[in-house]
């Protein structure tokens, strides 16, 4: 496979590097796949599988009508995305998020790709910048990349890589939540594809209880950063402290909102703020804390989150953390088909690209494989069009919303998929309708550009159609 003119290499075998992979591979293209875990561990992983989650086990909403996380979930399955099938595979309940045991779909992933007839995976770091003979690559290192790799990827690009970090939520051990205190609900009585609209465990707090579990995060101890780690956090994975040092009312607008819940051991006292907990592997042995990720020491962590009622005796199977986080600068360093704009031969895919979330960067490594695979098939390939969440999410990182304003690019920052990348679209007033609200007309028009990026799709994906893979290859 090493010599054939075909070959792809690809560097990581996180979300991106296995989703690139499995396309790459099912449009006929044989792949090298490096992973350099199990020897040589991250910060973060603590296996050796392939696509590892090592913050949270949700992919977000699952809602491709109403939600640009979910459209792009419906997008990627109509593209044979080995990522979203191993996640509807290993679902759990969670409302309407899609959720998933960890285990099974890293499991999942990885039973895939070694029984497909394309792929090697080979278990060694890529240390340094990839051997010349290697004509086609892709970079999938993502943010925990080694510092041989970043060190290379830095003195080719001409720029600093930008850095923040990411901080992991803890997870409790389930018989330890006090179930007389917490109730079962989504927000909303929300039911998603694997729910019940019972999914969440619900931790109450009255005003004086969130006012003292505030006064302790803000009096806590944190991890000091070096001077060489003082970067700007990403406003999307704000660690739990550093919200509520932003104002005393900001977690209670944040991950700690009480609406669209009923306290069923107290209907008629609404709570002043919850704590909700997510399920994170299909036993329910184990429960994640919705955007408590965090940077308190760990001797702090224990002690601060028992203050919230129904953890009182919590039990944390894992504790929150740090992880670093690297991306480049991509509007300026890459073209619109990923390719650095100094060494052509190297694609970039994932969250190195500059795009944040597990289902943002599956959807970069989908796309970084099926050009790769045009390349070295010597066909033609189109890009996504922009009315795709594809296309939009590749015009952000490539630069297409940037058009002349410099200081933008100077100022690039990760992005998660939302309709605010996605081209407008004119909707008109239903007939009948007198009165047409603005949260109606806002609805609709969300409604109209997914069914619009839907259409898209499928005819962009029929031109570069391939069907050599499933599951359970």
């Amino acid at each position: 496979m090493e010599n054939s003119s075909k070959t792809i290499h690809i560097i990581g075998g996180g979300l991106a590097g296995s989703e690139a992979a499995w396309q790459a591979a099912n449009a006929g293209a044989k792949v090298m796949l490096y992973e350099m875990r199990p020897n040589k561990m991250t910060p973060a992983h603590i296996t050796d599988g392939l696509a590892e989650l090592v913050c949270s086990n949700s992919l977000r909403s699952d809602d491709h009508e109403y939600n640009a996380v979910g459209l792009l979930h419906e997008e990627m399955r109509r593209c044979n995305s080995i990522i979203m099938a191993a996640a509807d595979k290993n679902a759990l309940p969670a409302g309407g998020a899609l959720a998933v045991d960890r285990a099974g779909f890293s499991a999942a992933i990885l039973a895939a790709l070694e029984g497909h007839k394309n792929v090697n995976i080979v278990r060694e770091e890529v240390t340094g910048l990839p051997p010349a003979e290697w004509e086609n690559v892709i970079v999938a290192s993502g943010p925990l990349t080694s510092e041989p790799l970043a060190k290379a990827i830095q003195n080719i690009t001409g720029e600093d890589a930008l850095a923040f970090f990411d901080a992991i939520a803890p997870i409790i051990h389930d018989e330890s939540i006090d179930r007389s205190v917490v109730w079962a609900q989504s927000r909303y009585d929300k039911v998603g594809p694997s729910g019940t609209g019972a999914d969440y465990l619900n931790c109450p707090l009255d005003e004086e209880e969130y006012n003292i579990f505030v006064d302790a995060l803000l009096a806590s101890e944190s991890h000091k950063f070096h001077e060489w780690e003082n970067v700007p956090y990403f406003d999307g994975c704000l660690p739990i402290e550093e919200m509520a040092a932003r104002g005393r009312e900001t977690l209670r607008f944040g991950p700690m909102k009480p609406v669209g819940l009923t306290n069923l051991h107290d209907p008629e006292n609404k709570p002043y703020a919850v704590v909700q907990l997510r399920q994170d592997n299909s036993l329910g042995t184990l429960w994640n804390m919705i955007g408590f990720q965090t940077k308190l020491k760990y001797r702090s962590q224990a002690e601060i989150f028992r203050l919230i009622p129904g953890l009182n005796n919590a039990e944390f199977a894992r504790l929150g953390g740090l992880h670093h986080n690297t991306f480049l600068n991509s509007p300026k360093v890459l073209t619109g088909e990923l390719r650095l704009k100094n060494q052509p031969r190297l694609r970039f895919a994932g969250q190195m690209t500059g795009v944040e979330g597990y289902v943002e960067s599956a959807a970069i490594g989908l796309l970084a494989g099926r050009m790769a695979a045009a390349d070295a098939l010597k066909e033609t390939f189109e890009l996504p069009p922009a009315t795709t969440a594809h296309g939009a999410l590749l015009a952000h990182i490539t630069g297409g919303h940037l058009g002349d304003d410099s200081a933008k690019l100077r100022s690039f920052q990760p992005m998660n998929i939302n309709f605010g990348l996605l081209p407008d679209i004119e909707v008109k007033k239903p007939e009948g309708v007198k009165r047409w609200r603005k949260a109606d007309r806002k609805k609709i028009k969300k409604k109209a550009v997914s069914v619009r990026a839907l259409e898209a799709i499928d005819q962009w994906s029929s031109q570069h159609h391939s069907d050599d893979g499933s599951l359970s290859a």
